[in-house]
């Protein structure tokens, strides 16, 4: 058995901090906080065994600020760093730093997040892989008139996509020719501004696809697992506001959900994956699918996997970090139930614009084994403008999909919060759509 660590710092704020404090807690492991002045009173900042002030507010002179997170762990003396999800937690070049200081970075090898980062070199890693790949383009594309012949080849739809980052950014559907030129530019300086680099590509775009995605496993001997999938169909530009598992979309079609197991560990696999990662696939009217992109790194809807299979993915992502094999099989992974996430920010439900302020009331519902609340918040704190207006994930389980939706509806309406705008009623109205809850619905629908 490999040793575990003793201190582990965690490069991270808000809800993921504490996330990750409470496994470490559990397995005797010290934790070490790192925090900007905005989150100076923050409850992360409290839980930990020490913390450390990075910087002023803005997460580029804070959260991101390499050489102030990598300072507060050598003088923590901790001996890992957990980088939750966001900020530099794909990161390679702080990933790198990590290592050369003897830091553990509880994550994937720096060429995995590299082979994963850029969408057009991981399209044919993929292809070369036999994992399902929508017809596109082989690399970018920026003559006009190229992008035309390629379009027509593909047949249209097509998504004009970044090569770069992620999150839906710049991504633009193109009906015909005559908007191909116009979508391309927009796209290019769109993705210019937001990652840097302007490459863009062409895809085929699936109408009335759904966003199926698997959490998969890899340990440093090169074995992997699967804990199933998640369904993030309920999405707003790109943006997923509502998780579930078991995936409405596949039902109870046991040997697609088995191959798309398969090829998630494949498209893994191919660049020579260790620790959590997550496989995303879209999936078409007919049940066809293909890999989308791989987040390599921790998923913020990880709680529905864990409440349905009963394993701890940060505990299990310490002890691969650690050294530890994997101590099961595929057939050892079971799951019960069905879970549901709904991530509740601070925003106008009909705007949908950021709300910061003071959380006057901040009431969750009765918490148990069916109803976990991760949130970095207390009544009384601030919410500031500065990061990602995530207020608190509230995960319910069902027995069924149906139990889960109504105990998923009396949750969010004892769930009392005053002073801020928040998403609640957006939720309440999901759960009383009739395609929702049918289960046939895919990621149009809450722009209908």
């Amino acid at each position: 058995m490999a040793a575990m660590f003793k201190r582990v710092l965690i490069a991270n704020r808000g809800e993921i901090a504490r996330r990750v404090i409470r496994t470490c807690r559990r397995l005797g492991i010290e934790t070490v906080a790192v925090y900007s002045e905005a989150d100076r009173d923050a409850l992360f900042v409290r839980e930990a065994d020490q913390s450390f002030l990075l910087g002023p507010a803005p997460a580029t002179a804070s959260y991101l600020n390499v050489e102030a997170v990598l300072g507060a762990a050598r003088q923590s003396g901790a001996d890992a760093v957990h980088p939750g999800y966001g900020f530099l937690s794909e990161n390679t070049a702080f990933a790198r730093r990590c290592a050369e200081m003897g830091l553990v970075f509880i994550g994937p090898e720096p060429h995995a997040v590299e082979a994963m980062g850029e969408k057009v070199p991981a399209r044919n890693l993929m292809i070369a892989a036999g994992v399902p790949v929508a017809p596109g383009t082989a690399e970018p594309v920026d003559d006009p008139e190229v992008a035309l012949a390629e379009a027509e080849k593909i047949g249209y739809p097509v998504l004009v996509k970044p090569s770069a980052g992620g999150g839906g950014i710049g991504m633009t559907v193109v009906e015909s020719p005559e908007k191909l030129k116009a979508a391309l530019k927009t796209a290019q300086g769109r993705a210019q501004r937001a990652f840097g680099s302007g490459a863009v590509f062409l895809e085929k775009y699936l109408p009335h696809s759904r966003h199926i995605e698997f959490q998969v496993l890899f340990d440093n001997y090169g074995k992997g697992v699967h804990l199933f999938e998640r369904e993030c169909s309920v999405q707003r530009r790109y943006q997923k506001v509502l998780e579930e598992t078991p995936s409405p979309g596949l039902g109870s079609n046991e040997s697609l959900r088995e191959q798309m197991g398969r090829a998630a560990l494949e498209a893994a696999a191919a660049v020579n994956y260790r620790n959590a990662g997550t496989v995303e696939f879209i999936f078409g009217q007919g049940g066809e699918f293909y890999f989308l992109e791989m987040n390599t790194r921790l998923q913020v809807e990880h709680p529905v996997t864990e409440m349905t299979t009963g394993r701890d993915l940060v505990e299990l992502q310490l002890r691969i970090a650690a050294g530890e094999p994997l101590d099961f099989d595929q057939a050892q992974v079971t799951r019960q139930g069905h879970a549901i996430e709904f991530r509740i920010y601070a925003e106008d439900p009909v705007t949908f614009l950021p709300s910061p302020g003071t959380l006057a009331v901040f009431r969750p519902p009765a918490l148990d084994e069916n109803v976990r609340l991760d949130s970095g918040f207390a009544e009384g704190d601030t919410v500031t403008p500065y990061y990602d207006p995530l207020l608190a994930k509230l995960i319910v389980r069902g027995d069924d999909r149906a139990e889960a939706i109504r105990r998923g509806r009396e949750a969010l309406e004892n769930f009392q919060i005053e002073g801020i705008k928040h998403n609640i009623p957006l939720h309440l109205s999901i759960l009383s759509n009739e395609r929702f809850l049918s289960g046939q619905y895919d990621t149009g629908l809450l722009t209908r």
